[in-house]
């Protein structure tokens, strides 16, 4: 259950009724998912939010699909069910396949593992990989 009551489209501020304007129109769709409606009670913070994901969301050196994949990866790093969810759904959305979805937690599971592993021995870092 939410710490906020979710915003309806009737008890909207005008405010938070632009952003909610300029999502539907950049994504094309008249639904607006809970996320939004729970920042809807700050203004500010919903269109800073909005205004910075569609700048990080936007196709660039990475494709959209491949920012999807990482934000699942994220979302299970920090055991975010909501994000988890919604994520997987815009990948899926623009392309996501089973078999790469399967890669992909396979790749994750790898990952959390080798992180757990590495952090308890507390291995050092090689020379070679120092950015």
């Amino acid at each position: 259950m939410a710490t906020v009551p979710l915003i309806s489209d009737d008890d909207i501020s005008a405010e938070a009724r632009a952003v909610f304007d300029d999502i539907r129109a950049v994504r094309g769709t008249d639904f607006i998912n809970n996320f939004w409606r729970a920042l809807a009670h700050d203004p500010d913070l919903l269109r800073a939010t909005w205004e910075r994901l569609k700048v990080v969301m936007a196709p660039g050196a990475l494709d959209p699909l491949t920012k999807e994949m990482i934000y699942i990866a994220v979302s299970a790093a920090n055991a975010c069910e909501y994000c988890a969810h919604s994520h997987t759904a815009a990948a899926r959305a623009k392309g996501l396949t089973p078999e790469m979805y399967g890669e992909l937690l396979s790749v994750i599971g790898m990952a959390s593992q080798t992180n757990t592993l590495v952090n308890a021995l507390q291995v050092p870092v090689d020379e070679v990989f120092k950015a």
